[in-house]
């Protein structure tokens, strides 16, 4: 019952976080939401270790999986989607990210010998069919504006995907919340080199209440909670049901769009979440085998 309630909080905190990010796009780019989301998310997650006075993080830990997983699922899904959601609403951009355990399974079988069953494959095909849906079948629009919203959108899935697989594979025997700081650490790093690169630098951020609570939510709640919430899931149950999260996300998500941002609720969206939340289900419902070499 734990690993559900774990579950169904990380849903809420990940659909509050796509409006965070919206919220926080006038104030500063992509890389200057990763950095502050970070910054404000691993603060607290020190403070526990001192507090515990635990002294985990040491020379020996898997360093070399660790900065795989800060960047694949931190730095680059967290920079996309901040690109994304300039281009299309946080509903759609939630729906979009609902694809996250399909790329997983499908991940899974590419990179880390796990065979799909016929099951799995017509869930990969269905969600596919989703964002199809969400385009209004006019593939034209993958030229348009939609390209960067979507394909980023479809390319940060496939990092969440390749980040939980590996996570599952090499850091199993690593605490969550070691997990958790070492690669908020990492995506504070990279989003404070990336800021600086495109000149992305937080600007009147403490000016208004709005930035303030979307910082305080999407860095405390969104990125060090959640993770640690993430990685317990990984841990204790598996990197398939820890991104199962993502069935959630997008109702909450569009809730929320829907009530703060007057976002529209077209029946393409519907459609298109149902598409694609019908290929999650069947990609994620048959047990896949690992591949014996």
């Amino acid at each position: 019952m734990k690993h559900y309630a774990a579950l169904l909080t990380l849903s809420i905190i990940w659909g509050m976080s796509f409006l965070f990010i919206k919220l926080l796009l006038p104030y500063t780019g992509p890389w200057g939401i990763v950095f502050l989301r970070c910054f404000f998310g691993v603060l607290p997650l020190y403070l526990i270790l001192l507090l515990k006075k635990r002294t985990e993080i040491t020379k020996k830990l898997p360093w070399k999986s660790l900065l795989i997983v800060g960047i694949l699922n931190v730095s680059i899904p967290w920079a996309l989607i901040g690109l994304s959601e300039m281009k299309i609403s946080s509903s759609t951009a939630a729906i979009l990210n609902a694809m996250t355990p399909i790329m997983t399974s499908f991940i899974g079988f590419l990179f880390f010998s796990i065979l799909l069953s016929k099951k799995q494959w017509i869930g990969i095909f269905i969600g596919f069919v989703g964002v199809l849906i969400l385009l209004d079948f006019k593939i034209v629009q993958l030229f348009g504006d939609d390209f960067i919203g979507i394909g980023t959108m479809i390319i940060a899935t496939i990092s969440y995907g390749i980040a939980s697989q590996h996570a599952k594979k090499h850091l199993n025997q690593v605490s969550v919340l070691v997990v958790a700081i070492a690669t908020l650490t990492i995506g504070t790093i990279s989003g404070f080199i990336g800021m600086m690169i495109t000149s992305s630098y937080p600007s009147g951020i403490f000016s208004s209440f709005t930035p303030i609570i979307a910082i305080i939510g999407l860095g405390i709640f969104g990125s060090g909670i959640s993770n640690l919430l993430f990685f317990y899931m990984v841990k204790e149950k598996s990197a398939e049901f820890a991104t199962s999260v993502y069935y959630l996300i997008p109702l909450t998500a569009m809730l929320w769009g829907y009530w703060i941002l007057n976002e529209t609720l077209s029946a393409n969206l519907f459609f298109g979440l149902l598409f694609i939340l019908v290929g999650v289900y069947l990609s994620g419902k048959a047990k896949s085998k690992i591949q014996v070499e």
